[in-house]
């Protein structure tokens, strides 16, 4: 079969594009951000499950407090780990509103997640008069589980927004850093 010069190639397979920008090239660069950051705060929360459910765990079943007393104490020292990670790695790139705006939120929003952990572990130990290790750590995941739900769509809710469309286009050494704690 002869093809007439200057004649171009079509293939037999439709492109997927929308405007120039192809639809496989657009649905990744948005979900590759996304994975990104669903990434970090996933470290981040492996290290603040680990002070929480260590934390809770030594304090209830070595030191001896109650099981709400206990998980209290440790999920307030693994929010100081949340939040370091959290603003300073995870969600860097964001909106910033300052350093007391969002910690107030942040340990506000924390507060409902551990009031989430703290039901999971009420009804376990309370209501269902469950008091042994496993139904106690089995009560403790589900909570945290719930709770971190609740705080990632919170943090990118109302801590640290996504930039709007002007300051996202800016590069990054155009914005200025915040330093201050306070």
């Amino acid at each position: 079969m002869l093809i007439p010069a200057g004649a171009r190639l079509v293939s037999a397979q439709p492109a997927l594009t929308l405007g120039s920008v192809s639809l496989v090239s657009a649905l990744y660069d948005r979900f590759r951000l996304l994975a990104r950051e669903l990434g970090k705060f996933g470290v981040v929360g492996v290290l603040a499950f680990v002070v929480t459910d260590a934390g809770t765990n030594l304090l209830h079943f070595r030191a001896g407090q109650g099981p709400l007393a206990a998980n209290v104490i440790a999920t307030v020292v693994a929010m100081a780990v949340s939040y370091a990670g959290n603003r300073y790695w995870t969600f860097r790139d964001r909106q910033r509103s300052g350093v007391r705006r969002e910690g107030i939120l942040f340990f506000l929003l924390n507060a409902v997640g551990l009031v989430i952990q703290l039901s999971c572990l009420w009804l376990t130990t309370y209501l269902l008069g469950l008091h042994g290790t496993l139904t106690y750590n089995v009560a403790l995941v589900t909570g945290i589980a719930l709770a971190t739900l609740f705080r990632y769509w919170s943090y990118k809710t109302w801590v640290w927004r996504a930039q709007p469309p002007a300051a996202a286009a800016a590069p990054a050494a155009a914005r200025p850093r915040e330093t201050a704690l306070l």
